[in-house]
């Protein structure tokens, strides 16, 4: 009985490392692509239109 219990333990834990060490890359490689991408719009010109606001005379 002990066995058992010492191996139902064991695998509990092992599935807990693997779900965290999976989490942890999903993290990186979200975080990873974020940079990526502020990489590329690095390159790229300020496209919003500039907007003037002019008050009519009174």
């Amino acid at each position: 009985m002990k066995i058992i219990l010492l191996l139902l333990a064991l695998f509990l834990g092992f599935g807990a490392t693997y779900k965290k060490a999976a989490n942890d890359m999903h993290v990186a490689a979200t975080k990873h692509k974020q940079q990526m991408e502020q990489r590329e719009l690095r390159s790229y010109p300020n496209l919003l239109p500039e907007v003037l606001i002019v008050a009519p005379k009174a």
